[in-house]
């Protein structure tokens, strides 16, 4: 079965405000064994656009990947990212 990876990318307005979309969101990632695989850390943009802060989170399946951002306690957390920061979020499946 294929995996499934959310690659987010966020300009975050309120950093202070960011730690608490964390915090919120960390129950969801560790019931659906969420694995970040990049989280933060410099970027080089070579062609279009960029955000400030990107993450990739690895999940066993794109199934189980959509099961966490459609979880109550993600939504939650969704909330609060979307108060603080804006972004895009995806998901890919992948080996």
């Amino acid at each position: 079965m294929a995996k499934g990876y959310w690659i987010a990318r966020v300009d975050v307005r309120d950093p202070e405000g960011y730690k608490d979309y964390i915090e919120t969101a960390k129950p969801a990632f560790e019931a659906h064994g969420a694995k970040f695989i990049v989280r933060g850390g410099a970027v080089t943009t070579l062609e279009g656009t960029s955000r400030g802060r990107n993450v990739i989170i690895e999940f066993d399946s794109v199934e189980t990947a959509r099961a966490c951002y459609e979880s109550p306690d993600y939504q939650k957390a969704k909330a609060i990212r979307q108060k603080v920061s804006e972004g895009d979020i995806i998901i890919v499946e992948g080996p």
